[in-house]
């Protein structure tokens, strides 16, 4: 039987759906001899998923760099703290290794926050965006593409936390792992529905609102 893929997801239903939690194991890196070994273990991992997150401003002018670099394989996230580290030798030949496979979504507006921390070339990426337009998929936001493929949803509550707290909460760093742990498991998924074509598009009608009627095309 066909895997079913919706070329749009509807944002209400995605609330109803059960929550994903990255299962993994999870590790806080703050210093440059703990990148070194986890940029070690990583590189030796087939394939790798990649996200960031910078601390919120809400006062207008504010910015902030990066604060967070994770960086997931099937089972084991690493949490680089950027507000520590800045863009340290590790995380350099990291970001640009040709190697192994790095995955992210939008990966492009990722990579300019880090660029801000410093000078680098950056390797090869997949960005899940791309892959998702192959199959038909008009959505592009992280949680819609896992709910369309996996049926569950990530939840998106610690997203404008502050990311440069001394010490992370449990539920930040579980936030983190997931966005970076989902975009392995979504790359692996597309990557079988490309090489197979052992799905179906369901072309989701469009809903439009007229005089305060809705109507279906």
């Amino acid at each position: 039987m066909k895997k079913l893929i919706q070329n749009k997801v509807d944002k209400k239903e995605m609330s109803t759906l059960p929550r994903v939690i990255y299962p993994g194991r999870i590790v806080v890196v703050v210093s440059a001899s703990e990148a070194e070994r986890a940029v070690d273990y990583l590189l030796a991992q087939p394939v790798l998923g990649f996200d960031t997150e910078t601390r919120p401003s809400f006062k207008k002018g504010v910015h902030h760099k990066c604060s967070l670099l994770q960086v997931s394989s099937a089972d084991c996230c690493f949490l680089f703290r950027l507000n520590h580290l800045g863009l340290c030798p590790a995380i350099k030949r990291l970001l640009e290794d040709h190697t192994t496979t790095k995955v992210g979504l939008a990966w492009k507006n990722d990579a300019l926050g880090l660029h801000e921390l410093g000078d680098f070339e950056m390797g090869e990426f997949v960005d899940l965006q791309d892959m998702a337009r192959q199959i038909g998929i008009q959505d592009q936001s992280l949680a819609k593409l896992y709910a369309n493929v996996f049926g569950e949803r990530i939840s998106k509550r610690e997203q404008l936390t502050n990311w440069e707290r001394d010490v992370l909460e449990e539920s930040q760093k579980r936030y983190a792992a997931t966005d970076a742990w989902a975009c392995v498991q979504l790359y692996k998924e597309f990557k079988q529905m490309l090489e197979t074509g052992d799905y179906e598009l369901v072309i989701v009608p469009e809903i439009t609102t007229k005089n305060n009627e809705e109507t279906i095309s």
